[in-house]
């Protein structure tokens, strides 16, 4: 038996998480491996022991942590995570155990079991780690819920008490065959019974998502299915499976076992085929950045082409052009996006500022609906996690002792930038604000003086595709901004130009931040009803996958330090630093 040792590690927002830490019998390999294994949901890293004996890899360090609120890592009283925050936290724990002990994440193996497994799928879309592959057991993509209408239930009675828990229906009985794992269960002081009902909720939109964008994983992965669940439905697990774009995947059904897939009775069986796609994966070559996402350009394609004169949408989205063009336009926003694009900084800007406003109370009521659709809510939530990156950025620089000069080469109106640092302008050294639009440079321009800040800020036209321009600025700046632009040009030759123009203006120790928009739930509707800036053509956006995106930035000469992503898993912010080549 491995007797572990008990850790804990910072997640992102100080709080302590426990873990526990198994380490590898073969100490001081040329090549260090891990294995994190996630618990299911209400369990802990304790029950996950048998896991580590049965697999039989001594040379592959082993950890299992403690999910914020189970077993020894407790809730505070005043924190109230979302499903986001989870996979939040196994990417920090990821990047903890890799710098703590000195394992590459590209040598690092994930083991997860039913809500575990929704958040290493969840991690792996949304975050794209390099990781060397994942076995998800029994994912709890779809909780069988027995009374009729509980989501629906669920989600009106949450909004009056977002602090609401419920209690597992679930019996030890329905998890295993196992008798001694039954009992363990019923008796383990541990065990986490009440679930948030805002986690649970959110672990179905997340699954929801996460499935219809399997195409976006790219990790190999191995998925085990129960073949006997009382507690999770399966067609959902073939579902993910069928559209995973791993190129390495395997797939195998347990007849008669129940929801524990590796705390079966006969777990041997699965257990068995665990061991074989780690010791396979590991002895294959790591895996070298990310494919392009193919399928994203074949839906900018698709979206680019009129729909047929017969077609039901054609004539739904006709309509809401129609209407949104004639009583929308009695919203102030919904008449600034017709006027200059739904794409443009000023009606990014008026986003930002989220007033609803309008002519008649009709029209302030429109504004209102119009500014909390879910793609405006992910903006703002992009803009604060932009902010938060920033300064963070901004942090690391002052230690080092390097000065901060920040340029943003798509500024819109600028006011994240300007917003950011309007607190402690005396850090700055300059910020430069740039942007092809001269509305916007007025705009902005306007918003440096009212914030003060005209003595280390300007705002000046630039191109953000002409790597001569970029690659020409001087002073050299050490913190560069990309905010909201690549996703609006489907051409990766265009992106690859704008991130060799800041890594050649850049300095090595530098940082850029760069915003991502893996997946959209409207980018249909936005495509077929809202105008771009570009003289009035449709807004359609070519999304690519995290994966893709950080590799481009990754062949510029960067390396991904930091990531963050909104609970809608819209808008990804991601920091990088200038690496020497």
């Amino acid at each position: 038996m491995r007797l572990p040792e008990e850790r804990s590690f910072r997640a992102p927002d100080g709080t302590s998480l426990f873990y526990r830490y198994w380490p590898a019998d073969k100490e001081g390999s040329d090549e260090p491996r891990a294995i994190i294994l996630l618990h299911r949901g209400h369990e802990h890293s304790g029950r996950m022991q048998h896991i580590v004996d049965e697999l039989e890899m001594p040379d592959c360090a082993m950890f299992a942590w403690d999910a914020r609120g189970h077993g020894k890592s407790p809730l505070k009283r005043d924190d109230r995570p979302t499903l986001g925050t989870f996979v939040k936290d196994l990417d920090a724990f990821a990047q903890h155990v890799s710098c703590a002990y000195g394992i590459a994440i590209e040598d690092i193996a994930v083991v997860a079991q039913s809500v575990g497994s929704v958040l290493a799928a969840a991690w792996a879309h949304d975050y794209a780690p390099p990781i060397r592959c994942m076995v998800l057991a029994a994912p709890a993509f779809k909780v069988k819920l027995y009374v009729p209408f509980s989501r629906a239930i669920l989600g009106l009675v949450s909004r009056a008490k977002p602090d609401l828990q419920v209690k597992s229906y679930v019996k030890p009985a329905a998890l295993t065959h196992d008798k001694e794992r039954i009992e363990s269960y019923a008796s383990d002081p541990l065990i986490t019974r009440p679930i948030s009902v805002r986690v649970l909720l959110g672990l179905y939109s997340t699954a929801a998502r996460i499935i219809q964008d399997a195409q976006a994983i790219q990790v190999p992965v191995q998925l085990l299915i129960s073949g006997s669940d009382w507690v999770v439905h399966k067609r959902p697990q073939h579902d993910f499976f069928n559209r995973l774009g791993s190129a390495i995947k395997e797939k195998h059904v347990f007849d008669g076992f129940y929801h524990d897939t590796l705390g079966e009775r006969d777990r041997h069986l699965a257990i068995g085929k665990v061991r074989t796609f780690l010791t396979k994966s590991f002895a294959s070559p790591r895996r070298v950045g990310f494919r392009e996402s193919e399928f994203t350009h074949d839906e900018y394609a698709a979206l680019s082409r009129p729909l047929p004169a017969l077609s039901p949408e054609r004539w739904i989205f006709g309509i809401s052009r129609l209407g949104l063009r004639s009583g929308g336009r009695l919203s102030d926003g919904i008449r600034l996006g017709c006027r200059t694009g739904f794409d443009s900084g000023s009606t990014l800007d008026y986003v930002y500022r989220n007033r609803p406003a309008g002519l008649t109370p009709v029209g302030r009521i429109i504004d209102w609906f119009y500014l909390n659709s879910i793609g405006w809510k992910g903006i703002r939530a992009r803009k604060e996690n932009l902010e938060r990156a920033l300064l963070q950025s901004a942090r690391r620089l002052r230690e080092t002792g390097q000065p901060l000069r920040i340029v943003d080469i798509a500024a819109g109106h600028g006011r994240c930038v300007l917003q950011a640092f309007a607190a402690n302008g005396d850090s700055v050294d300059q910020i430069l604000l740039r942007d092809y639009d001269a509305r916007n440079v007025r705009a902005g321009t306007t918003l440096i003086r009212q914030a003060g800040m005209s003595g280390i800020a300007r705002f000046e036209l630039g191109d953000a595709f002409s790597r001569e321009s970029l690659a020409t600025l001087n002073p050299r700046p050490t913190l560069g901004v990309v905010s909201g632009l690549y996703e609006l040009f489907p051409d990766n030759a265009l992106v690859q130009q704008s991130l060799a123009g800041l890594a050649d203006a850049i300095a090595p120790g530098g940082y850029l931040v760069y915003t991502g928009q893996p997946w959209h739930p409207q980018l249909k509707m936005i495509a077929r009803v809202l105008s771009s800036h570009r003289e009035g053509k449709p807004w359609i956006m070519r999304r690519r996958t995290q994966g893709e995106l950080d590799r481009l930035v990754a062949d510029a000469g960067f390396r991904k330090v930091d990531q963050q992503i909104d609970d809608w898993g819209i808008f990804t912010v991601s920091v990088a630093q200038r690496v020497s080549r």
